[in-house]
């Protein structure tokens, strides 16, 4: 048996335990003690007491059982409560939630969870051949967020997930498809896809936003195309129209009028009819869906011999072509429908044409320079 609480001070008190530890416990206003835990020396008790009432003083204590929530629960409730988030991103939370956070959270308390073991989660997950680097990376950050919430709603003092970078996602570098690859891949598609590789590649647009673009989002008089939608397939097979991905997705991109020559003869031949009518549709005449493209895309690639390069490397490709272009970063930006500067950035950096470009004109200077009059 413990020992009877020995000392109570002003609104908290101690004892010892049989193993010889310590308890202190806070006096709540219902005249319970709540436990503050164990300690090894009466001294760390104190310690502990002291800090807790001059929390409480202060109106900045957490009562620990605020925090036996289970992560499960917690995290179910904090899916439910974000009506805004778009279908497909809640779709990517559950998933990641299913497969990579909940299995090794599920039954802790929010209270319990810790730093090291948040880190030795994230050492699990880094260490296994699945999930890549870039699942990882998302997994951490939701997992933040989560605790971030429970700190705002006073549930814990502080959000266990303080790994440095662990949220930053490192992508490996895709590549690049040439002018004369973006032709072959033209060149072998079937004839009801060839103007959408080529809107794709010289305007950025992303297959949700082509596969919602409709002929009044068309001004090919002026070589202009206006995205104002995009649209998403769900795991069950809904598909959903909505606003593109940010406020800054809604643009008016330029299209080169080569493209446009070909988007003509596309409408004629291949577009649904009407004002409203989709540009481009599937296979049998459907809305253009990503899981009735996924294998033709990689039937195309392989013809061109490009294997392994995706259809969304397309807009990887056309940032770049007008990256060098000398096109700014607010233009870039624009053209992307990025909100952020990060993004349009990364496609400023030296390439290796550019560099050949620019090695070229300096050795015509030297040359000129060199020459005797």
């Amino acid at each position: 048996m413990a020992k009877r609480l020995r000392r109570q001070r002003d609104s908290g008190a101690l004892r010892q335990l049989p193993s010889g530890r310590w308890q202190p416990a806070i006096l709540e206003i219902d005249n319970r003690y709540t436990s503050l835990g164990t300690f090894r020396t009466r001294g760390e008790a104190e310690r502990t007491l002291a800090a807790t009432i001059a929390d409480r003083h202060r109106g900045s204590w957490i009562d620990p059982r605020d925090g036996r929530v289970t992560f499960e629960a917690y995290s179910t409730r904090w899916l439910e409560e974000r009506a805004s988030l778009r279908p497909r991103t809640r779709e990517l939370y559950e998933g990641l939630l299913r497969l990579h956070i909940v299995p090794s959270f599920c039954h802790v308390e929010l209270g319990a969870v810790t730093p090291p073991m948040v880190r030795q989660w994230y050492a699990k997950l880094t260490r296994a051949e699945r999930p890549g680097d870039v699942t990882i990376a998302k997994c951490y950050r939701l997992l933040k967020s989560i605790f971030a919430t429970a700190v705002a709603d006073d549930l814990i003092r502080k959000n266990p997930c303080v790994l440095q970078g662990a949220g930053v996602e490192r992508s490996p570098e895709r590549p690049i498809a040439s002018i004369n690859d973006v032709d072959r891949l033209v060149e072998v598609a079937p004839p009801h896809l060839k103007a959408l590789i080529l809107l794709a590649t010289y305007t950025s647009l992303r297959l949700g936003e082509l596969s919602a673009l409709t002929r009044q989002n068309l001004d090919l008089d002026k070589c202009l195309v206006e995205v104002v939608a995009s649209a998403a397939d769900l795991r069950d097979g809904t598909r959903i129209v909505g606003e593109p991905k940010s406020f800054a997705g809604r643009r008016r991109v330029a299209i080169p009028e080569v493209v446009s020559n070909v988007l003509r003869d596309h409408l004629d031949d291949y577009s649904e009819p009407g004002g409203e009518g989709l540009v481009f549709v599937g296979p049998k005449g459907g809305p253009l869906r990503r899981g009735n493209f996924s294998g033709v895309w990689r039937s195309i690639a392989h013809e061109a011999s490009l294997d392994g390069l995706r259809f969304h490397d397309l807009r990887h490709t056309g940032n770049t072509l007008a990256a060098m272009t000398g096109a700014s970063t607010k233009e870039l930006m624009t053209r992307m429908g990025h909100s952020s500067t990060r993004a349009a950035l990364g496609y400023q950096h030296a390439t290796e044409e550019r560099e050949r470009l620019i090695a070229t004109k300096l050795n015509e200077m030297i040359c000129g320079a060199r020459t005797p009059p």
